[in-house]
């Protein structure tokens, strides 16, 4: 496996969508790459400063509950809810698969991962793609809103 950011780059959601169909215990991490990442072996509470014991990541395996629903929108949706991330965290942030193994969770319940094993970079064309199958959706389910503008007055 690759330990540095010299990885295969992802150019497509379907081919993304095949990888995660052929894979187990993947996960998107948004940072500047393994190679800053793996150096330091584990991310860190932005509010306290705390070390976690593993990378921040979030998963890409299917849940059971999604019961055979189409894996592509399964792929894209995982994608689309942290697309913002390069935004909020500035230059440099890009998103890029890894295999591993989950030690616990972070203070947003997301996966600690460790024992890491980088795959490959996701091109923005991918983000773009999960964008556009995300919009097709025909619920009004509404953004991901982290920021709490969005909540109604108590």
């Amino acid at each position: 496996m690759h330990q540095g950011d010299d990885l295969p780059v992802v150019r497509s959601l379907a081919e993304l969508t095949g990888l995660v169909d052929g894979n187990r215990r993947l996960y998107v991490r948004w940072s500047k790459g393994p190679r800053t990442d793996l150096g330091k072996v584990s991310s860190t509470d932005e509010l306290t400063g705390v070390p976690m014991p593993g990378l921040s990541a979030n998963p890409l395996d299917v849940e059971e509950w999604w019961e055979g629903r189409p894996l592509r929108l399964w792929v894209a949706r995982r994608l689309y809810d942290y697309a913002h991330l390069p935004h909020e965290k500035g230059p440099g942030i890009r998103p890029w698969v890894l295999q591993g193994h989950e030690t616990g969770r972070g203070p947003d319940n997301e996966p600690l991962v460790v024992e890491v094993q980088p795959m490959c970079w996701i091109d923005p064309a991918v983000i773009d793609e999960a964008r556009t199958e995300v919009d097709r959706q025909r619920r009004d389910w509404g953004p991901l809103d982290r920021t709490g503008r969005g909540r109604a007055p108590s």
